[in-house]
């Protein structure tokens, strides 16, 4: 699940940065930081794009011309699923749809928290899946070490469970016939 052989040095290799729809500057800031940029740069990524959400923080862009990442982003888009295909590395929110649609594409994922958030099950779940080896986990202030010290390759697949039998369960309990 890391970083595979065909990945060329050369090649486009694309982090990709969610918020979701909500506000977390925190996140964009981090990522947006010389130390973040530079690690990112180390480890052969050469693009930059974040999805900034509601937020109001707006990183530098930058077109790497100078040999440093190529940074770029936009609001918001109907679908983020082709940033998401054409990633290399991506970073987000710790919302439950930016997880497993990430995972589900065996992208590599770093789940950063957004601590202004009420409720902690994002943490939680983020937690749990780092434990697993699904993922990286990070706040935005160890964001930079948690780039910085990460090997993707003791990252592990994901496989989602199967829900049929509860389904089935389900049905039966309704009164509805197996199928």
């Amino acid at each position: 699940m890391g970083d595979r052989e065909e990945e060329e040095e050369g090649r486009r290799r694309v982090v990709f940065v969610t918020v979701g729809t909500t506000r977390f500057d925190a996140l964009v800031s981090a990522v947006d930081s010389e130390n973040v940029r530079k690690v990112l740069a180390a480890k052969g990524y050469t693009h930059l794009l974040i999805q900034l959400g509601r937020g109001s923080y707006l990183p530098t862009k930058s077109d790497g011309d100078d040999g440093s990442l190529a940074v770029d982003y936009f609001t918001f888009s109907s679908s983020i699923a082709d940033y998401l295909r054409s990633a290399s590395l991506v970073i987000s929110h710790a919302g439950s749809g930016s997880i497993f649609e990430t995972l589900r594409l065996c992208k590599p994922l770093v789940v950063v928290v957004n601590e202004d958030l009420m409720d902690n099950h994002q943490s939680e779940l983020a937690e749990e899946l780092a434990e697993r080896k699904h993922l990286y986990y990070a706040r935005p202030q160890n964001l930079y070490q948690t780039l910085a010290d990460m090997d993707l390759n003791t990252l592990l697949p994901y496989s989602p469970g199967d829900a049929t039998p509860v389904a089935k369960h389900i049905n039966r309990f309704l009164g509805f016939p197996d199928d």
